[in-house]
């Protein structure tokens, strides 16, 4: 079993780092990146065997296009460098996964341009791969955004995991589609696992990650890895595209404790790899590494 970190933009703002709309995360990094190593910090402390780069606003859509431009290059290589250090400085060995993020902002898949973004996942490849022990490619919301990704990270000498996002407000729970509407089980066979190491669901409900994960235990080779990390954001549904341009309230609901119930639900239905995403703290990554020692 192997426990990611958590949403880092949402701890960032609980420890009081700069962080606001349109930067998210990325305005820490910009205006005081030790919060963000106290971030990665709390995670491993937390029982984290894998922190992701601080890069997943690193993007136009969040930080702007001059200022991507600008300094773009710059601070994927100051996250990379802080990952770096974070990870130096555990007592335990942990690991550094390359976060690579929907280029063109979560939940847009009809904003993706795949030519458009593969020059952006070069810059990412280039920067991130010198420091990381393997590739995150997070919160794909369509079949293009998956072949983009393996397009520039097949065969790039590190793991490939990716990582697909739910529609989660569909009535049916017993279906499981990407947030395009594409089903799960197309996205599925568009992957050559042949170099893909884990397939994994994020930022999404934790209500609909066991039926994906049943799913997906049912279509992929025996040996790939699969696992999830959900959210703590209220249903969004089709009209909500974009997940990053309001601050969303959380679901005060989902404790640790519970949190912790659905994540054995995933395990039961085949994931090797929980963690967190927006809204997961380090209380809650705590309480996921006492069932891999229990």
């Amino acid at each position: 079993m192997l426990i990611l970190d958590g949403g880092i933009g949402r701890h960032l703002k609980k420890i009081g780092a700069p962080f606001g709309q349109p930067e998210w995360s990325a305005l820490a990094l910009i205006e005081d990146p030790s919060f963000v190593s106290q971030a990665h910090t709390d995670f491993i402390n937390a029982g984290a065997d894998i922190i992701t780069t601080n890069t997943y606003a690193i993007i136009p859509f969040h930080i702007g296009e001059k200022r991507f431009i600008e300094i773009g290059k710059e601070l994927i290589l100051k996250a990379a460098k802080i990952a770096q250090e974070s990870s130096y400085s555990s007592k335990n060995e942990v690991k550094i996964a390359a976060g690579i993020p929907p280029v063109f902002g979560s939940y847009k898949p009809e904003s993706f341009v795949y030519k458009d973004a593969l020059p952006i996942l070069e810059l990412f490849k280039e920067c991130l791969l010198p420091s990381s022990d393997l590739v995150l490619a997070e919160t794909l919301s369509c079949i293009e955004e998956i072949a983009a990704i393996q397009t520039i990270f097949s065969n790039c000498g590190q793991p490939l995991w990716i990582s697909l996002t739910l529609d989660d407000d569909l009535k049916d729970k017993s279906i499981s589609n990407l947030r395009s509407g594409e089903s799960l089980q197309k996205a599925l066979e568009s992957i050559n696992f042949d170099n893909v190491e884990a397939v994994l669901f994020n930022c999404s409900q934790p209500e609909v990650m066991e039926n994906a994960l049943k799913i997906t235990r049912g279509i992929v080779p025996s040996q790939i890895l699969t696992g999830a990390y959900a959210n703590t954001f209220p249903s969004i549904n089709s009209s909500q595209k974009a997940a990053n341009n309001q601050i969303r309230e959380l679901r005060t609901e989902l404790t640790p404790e519970v949190y912790k119930h659905f994540a054995l639900s995933w395990i039961k239905a085949g994931a090797s790899i929980i963690g967190g995403c927006c809204g997961i703290g380090p209380e809650h990554i705590k309480e996921l590494s006492k069932i891999k020692i229990s």
